[in-house]
């Protein structure tokens, strides 16, 4: 997961100096800014929130180490280069899918809760965002972001649990997984920095309804056996900072 993420960003960061390229925008993701003990526990996560590399070395993140490294890797690369470069920090992303072959891990997520798997899962605090508010984040940045700035993008925050209370409330007709445990764990954002440039999302349920669409639309829920179907380890196992 390191060398896609590190290498392959520094790849496409000497391309950019190559062709001359002035600007670029980074996806990273929120992991690369909840994964530490340091922060006040009363005080709600912003862009000058890291991950700790160490702790997500010691609890094998390596995921959220991979987007920390790559991301500090890409800024420090623009401040002595010359290259502008702001980066986007997404959360949880859902939405409508443009692939119908490989589904993205959070999209799995909702596809299970759907189709009743007999995993349990836990009920950890999300931030959430849709793909398409995702991809006006990153036009918006291009336009305005200043050199060498994060911005999180995130709109609902909420328990899994309340993600489950929504999709039975809005598809009575799914057999929705109820098997859930509770377990000490949030990752609070803002997005108002990114808010404060003119990001406007759209409503959860929006987002909610156009996603179950596309899935039912690639024959995604058809069948109503989900007890094949396996929660992405990230919802099932022990959470990292319990």
């Amino acid at each position: 997961m390191m060398d896609p993420a590190v290498k392959g960003t520094m790849n496409v960061l000497k391309a950019c100096s190559a062709s001359e390229v002035q600007k670029l925008i980074l996806v990273s993701s929120i992991a690369a800014s909840c994964f530490t003990l340091d922060w006040p526990p009363d005080k709600i996560k912003d862009e000058s929130c890291w991950s700790d590399k160490e702790l997500c070395k010691e609890n094998e993140n390596w995921y959220s180490l991979a987007k920390t490294t790559a991301e500090e890797m890409a800024l420090e690369y623009g401040l002595k280069n010359g290259l502008h470069i702001a980066t986007l920090l997404p959360g949880l992303v859902f939405g409508p899918l443009l692939q119908h072959v490989a589904v993205n891990t959070t999209s799995n997520v909702l596809i299970y809760i759907l189709k009743g798997g007999p995993d349990t899962m836990n009920n950890k605090f999300y931030p959430m965002v849709d793909v398409r508010d995702v991809a006006e984040a990153l036009l918006l940045l291009y336009n305005k972001a200043g050199s060498s700035e994060r911005y999180i993008c995130s709109l609902d925050q909420m328990d899994l649990k309340d993600l489950l209370g929504i999709l039975k409330n809005m598809y009575p007709n799914y057999s929705c997984t109820d098997k859930m445990v509770d377990v000490d764990y949030k990752v609070v954002v803002t997005s108002d920095k990114l808010k404060n440039l003119g990001w406007k999302p759209r409503k959860l349920e929006e987002t909610l309804e156009d996603s179950i669409k596309s899935y039912e639309k690639a024959g995604l829920l058809q069948s109503s056996d989900g007890k094949s179907f396996r929660l992405p380890y990230i919802y099932r196992m022990p959470p990292i900072l319990e």
